[in-house]
């Protein structure tokens, strides 16, 4: 394989993803080390501490089950910047568009921004339209940015996991990497799976709330599903932690899926689902107040951190344990 080549695994937010952020794009352009590495930048100016998110969306199909590139882009730049405590504010739109793109559904894309946005109280407020010749795209892009207000004087980032700490999701994994997949491959499985795409920052007021100083990271783990995101917030914080399997909430329909097709629901993406790493004395409030929210009904306490460093493992439903690693690629790519 040609090492000078950049590859679609690269953008997969697995292994070669990494390897290319860590060999050759952070170094270069900002150097900031492991444990600043999150979904968002914290930074401060006059006094206020602000959080600076970016993102580019190429989901295909760009209509799916759930949603569209329109309504992801949005919610999913709101969603980093609410992964770091902070209140969403404002979001700028650009829009790579391929000639000979339909109007029609521009219009429906542009719509459904607005729409999440509206529903996320954030405001697009900047951005920019390039239109390249046919051929030159596929069908349309878009990148986003986004700017929040940190409100408060937690440090809540992926380098802050202590040993002790429970690892709480708020619902079932992999529904959105199965239903793009789906419709991308025209598959008739005969049941409704639908992307759980969602803005989720009105939850994260709610975690904060309940949990204060004992809520420590935050994630949605989007590229790369739950395994990846939770291997990286243990190489960030340098500690152990441990899945139980039995305890992973999962659509019926998606696991039947996944089994008939040899996908790993815990490396498929998810783009309406955090993970919460919380103190143990406060995991129970946490959960109960994640419960009663909308987006949080099959919330349930997934793993908890040790010491050790940077290891994931998962106790199996037959009482083994196996390592959790990252993917070199991504099972389903575009899908974000």
């Amino acid at each position: 394989m040609n090492k000078d080549l950049i590859l679609l695994g690269h953008g997969s937010g697995g292994k070669l993803s990494h390897q290319l952020l860590d060999d050759l794009i952070i170094p270069t352009l900002s150097g900031i080390p492991l444990a600043g590495q999150n979904d968002a930048a914290v930074v401060e100016h006059g006094g206020q501490r602000l959080a600076f998110t970016t993102d580019s969306y190429v989901v295909d199909p760009i209509f799916f089950p759930g949603g569209n590139i329109g309504s992801l882009a949005v919610n999913g730049t709101v969603n980093d910047l609410a992964m770091m405590g902070a209140r969403p504010l404002f979001i700028s739109a650009g829009l790579i568009v391929e000639e000979g793109f339909s109007r029609t559904e521009l219009a429906g894309i542009l719509a459904s921004m607005r729409g999440a946005a509206d529903a996320a109280g954030v405001r697009i407020v900047t951005g920019d339209t390039k239109v390249v010749p046919r051929g030159k795209a596929d069908r349309i892009f878009i990148n986003t940015s986004g700017i929040g207000a940190v409100e408060h004087d937690f440090a809540i980032n992926g380098a802050n996991a202590r040993a002790g700490d429970v690892v709480i999701i708020n619902g079932t994994i992999g529904d959105h990497g199965i239903a793009v997949m789906a419709e991308r491959e025209g598959l008739d499985l005969r049941t409704a799976i639908r992307s759980d795409c969602a803005a989720l920052n009105d939850l994260v007021a709610e975690i904060i709330a309940a949990g204060g100083d004992a809520v420590h990271v935050l994630r949605d783990p989007t590229r790369g599903g739950v395994a990846t995101t939770l291997k990286e917030i243990a190489l960030q914080s340098d500690k152990t932690i441990t899945l139980r399997e039995e305890t992973l909430p999962l659509n019926g329909a998606v696991k039947g899926v996944c089994s008939i097709l040899g996908l790993d629901p815990l490396y498929v993406a998810n783009e309406g689902k955090l993970l919460a790493v919380v103190a143990p004395e406060a995991a129970e409030r946490v959960l109960t107040r994640i419960k009663g929210h909308r987006l949080g009904r099959d919330a349930a306490i997934i793993g908890h951190v040790a010491e050790g460093g940077g290891r994931v493992q998962m106790e199996t439903a037959v009482g083994g344990m196996r390592a959790v690693e990252m993917l070199a690629g991504e099972q389903l790519p575009r899908i974000c």
